[in-house]
Order: structure tokens, then C-alpha cells, then sequence
């Protein structure tokens, strides 16, 4: 089972305590029987184990709806913040992909432009060919590019040992990337992989003349007023409030895996870290028309299928430029972009006019068996579609 960051982890089948239940923020519900229904789904993924859960949904009138579940810390037992801190991991993608569709909306770059103008002589070598790969295909996962996992992360040690290390800058794991033979011929088939959106962050550098952290800061962070969402460079710590971090891998129990260097492996691909109000805030303003013009919009939408292991996590689930399609059990389709990194898992969901909206974060990954893993995933997923299919949504 893939998780959708940086690293491939492999983690400890010893639960918490069962955490005690924390009361939701200070919030607007949109009504009494959402927000019951936001804490038993919350409520049920702390049960599998998880530390810390903290989501928030917003309905189209504007109102906001938090409810927390477990303890910020296993051993001061706090209770979770509505409004902490958290990795997002590749939920950094969509920022990225809707960075470089802004600039094609400015006439500054196509997405059929080939990586080979950008970046000239940066993907060669091995099967791997830059004049044949496009920006769009960087962007929908189609350009059979492999990712050079940078850290081996299947147990605690492994985790110790490159935690703090200093991130290579992304034209080197780039180059580690091109010296294995791509998974395909660009365009024939789909596999997500961070050296494309690695890519997409070095295309936005060259075309701007600036970092893409920068100019995600400046066309999406400052406009929309994500006070809360941060590029951390190479600093080790998180801003607070935040819950501890944690990771169960099959042995060594629950380590706190808050601080670390790891996102910054990922850069474009991974990096940020934000709120559950400013990912609402950022989806809802994306899918709302108020980032893109039309045309871009309706480009990033355009949907490729997926592969059958991302089809046996997510339902039916495509993917356009940074985002995913997902399947409603109530009918329909949303768009999303999770993701996972040590100590934390992101999953969020927006409806297709972007009126209506929900994020959860949960402080615990659980790595240790795929049973363990599938049940987290189905449980977030599950809180994501019951939040969108609400009596509220009609």
C-alpha cells in the first residue's frame, strides 16, 4: 500500500491507551447532527489506534464544523487542538500544480511544453528522455519516471539514522532517479511518482527566477490569508500547537516521529506544513474558480486512470494535474490530495463547485501491517465521505 510522500515506510502493532476524547474547538456548526456525525467518525479512527484526529468540515454557507479525537501526547494525554499544526506532505501537490497552471495561464509555459525546454539535459539516460515528456505529464503521474526512495524507513533505527539529515537539493535526487530505466514510455500508462513534481518545482524556478516555495507563497499562500501554512526549509520542528507525531512500525512501539528533516526530501512534492482552515480555505478556493481561470480549472479536472493498487485504496479514483478524483457513495465525484509522512496522515475532500469542503489529520501512521494500514485508510476515507455526502450537501 502506497503512501503519498517522501519515503516508503514499512511500523508496531502496540496500541495507545485508549485516548480520552478532547472537546471540539470553539467552531459554527453547521448543525447539530453533522457535527455528531464529524465526531463518531472521528471518534472511529482514534479506536483503531490512532493518537491524535483532528477534522474540520465546511459547508457552503461558510460555517465550520471541528471535531477532535484522542490526545496530543501519549504521555501528557492533552487534549488535540482544533486548529494544529501538521505536515501535509503531498497534499503539497496540488500548491505546486496550481503554480504551474497559473503560469500557463499567463502565457508563461504549456503543458505540452517538454521538460526538455525547461530543463535541458536533466532527464536523460537509461530510457529516461526529456524531450519526450511533457510538463502535463509530470503533473497527472503519466511520465513513468521512477522515485529513488531516499530512506529505507522499515523500523525505528532506520528512522533515527536519517531523520536529521540534510535533504539533497531536488536536481540531485532527480539525477539519482534518471539513472533507473522508467516504468514505462512517457504517456502509456500511470505510476505516482515525486521525481515529476520535483520537476514541476524546478520548471517553476526556471520560469519565474524564483523558488517555488516562494512563488506558492506569493500567488496562493498570501492572497487567500494561509497564515498557517509554512515552507519549513531545513528546520526540524513544527510551529505550535501541533499533536506529536507518531509512527508504528512492526517493532519498537510508538515512536514520536514529529521532528525531522524528511519532508524536505520531497520539496514540491511534500513540504509544507499547514492547518485544517487553510487546506479548507485552499480547496475551497481552487475548486470556487478564485486560483485559475477556467481554462486552467478545466485542464487540472481532465483525469487519467490510476493504477489498480491506488483503485483498491480510493474508489474508482482518476487523477487530473495535482489532484484526485474520488467516487461518492451518495453519487458523484470530489477531488482530493492526501497525504502521509512519519507521524502524520493528512485526507481531505472538496466538492467539484467547491462549496463544501472537509480535512482530517491524524497524528499516528500506522505502518506496522497492511491490515493496520487498510484500516486507517478506510476509516479517514470514511469520514471524508460522509462529511460530502451530508444532508448538507443537497
Amino acid at each position: 500500500m502506497p503512501i503519498l510522500v517522501a519515503a516508503a515506510l514499512g511500523t508496531t502493532a502496540c496500541q495507545p491507551d485508549r485516548p480520552a476524547v478532547s472537546p471540539p474547538s470553539s467552531t459554527t456548526p453547521a448543525s447539530a447532527a453533522e457535527l455528531t456525525a464529524l465526531q463518531r467518525d472521528a471518534d472511529a479512527i482514534r479506536d483503531i489506534g490512532i493518537t491524535g484526529v483532528q477534522a474540520r468540515l465546511v459547508a457552503a454557507d461558510g460555517s465550520n464544523t471541528v471535531a477532535t479525537s484522542g490526545v496530543a501526547d501519549i504521555a501528557s494525554r492533552g487534549p488535540v487542538s482544533g486548529d494544529g499544526y501538521f505536515r501535509a506532505a503531498s497534499v503539497t501537490k496540488t500548491f505546486t500544480a496550481t503554480v504551474l497552471l497559473q503560469l500557463v495561464g499567463e502565457g508563461k509555459l504549456a503543458l505540452d511544453d517538454t521538460v526538455e525546454k525547461w530543463l535541458p539535459g536533466v532527464v536523460h539516460g537509461d530510457g529516461n528522455d526529456g524531450t519526450k515528456i511533457t510538463v502535463r505529464q509530470l503533473l497527472n503521474h503519466t511520465s513513468g519516471l521512477k522515485y529513488p526512495n531516499p530512506y529505507e524507513l522499515a523500523s525505528p533505527e532506520d528512522y533515527r539514522r536519517y531523520a536529521l539529515d540534510v535533504p539533497p537539493p531536488p536536481e540531485q535526487v532527480v539525477a539519482t532517479a534518471v539513472q533507473s530505466r522508467p516504468t514505462f514510455a512517457p504517456g502509456t500508462g500511470w505510476s505516482y511518482s515525486n521525481t515529476g513534481y520535483l520537476l514541476a518545482g524546478m520548471i517553476i524556478d526556471k520560469v519565474t527566477g524564483t523558488p517555488w516555495y516562494e512563488e506558492v507563497g506569493r500567488r496562493i499562500i498570501t492572497p487567500l490569508g494561509l497564515n498557517h501554512t509554512t515552507y519549513p526549509g531545513s528546520a526540524v520542528t513544527i510551529p505550535t500547537p501541533h499533536a506529536t507525531g507518531y509512527t508504528q512500525w512492526p517493532t519498537g512501539g510508538l515512536v514520536d516521529t514529529t521532528d525531522n528533516r524528511i519532508s524536505g526530501f520531497a520539496a514540491a512534492a511534500g513540504a509544507l506544513i499547514t492547518t485544517t482552515a487553510d487546506l479548507n480555505t485552499f480547496f475551497r478556493a481552487l475548486l470556487g474558480g478564485k486560483l485559475l481561470q477556467p481554462e486552467q480549472l478545466t485542464e487540472m479536472k481532465k483525469t487519467v486512470d490510476t493504477d489498480a493498487e491506488i483503485r483498491s485504496i480510493f474508489p474508482g479514483a482518476r487523477y487530473g494535474l495535482g489532484l484526485f478524483s474520488i467516487e461518492l457513495s451518495c453519487g458523484g465525484r470530489y477531488w482530493m490530495h492526501g497525504g502521509d509522512i512519519p507521524g502524520y496522515k493528512t485526507r481531505d475532500g472538496v466538492t467539484d463547485d467547491g462549496t463544501r469542503s472537509v480535512v482530517v489529520s491524524m497524528s499516528t501512521l500506522l505502518q506496522d501491517t497492511d491490515d493496520h494500514q487498510i484500516a486507517q485508510e478506510n476509516a479517514a476515507m470514511t469520514l471524508v465521505d460522509h462529511a460530502l455526502c451530508s444532508t448538507g450537501n443537497k
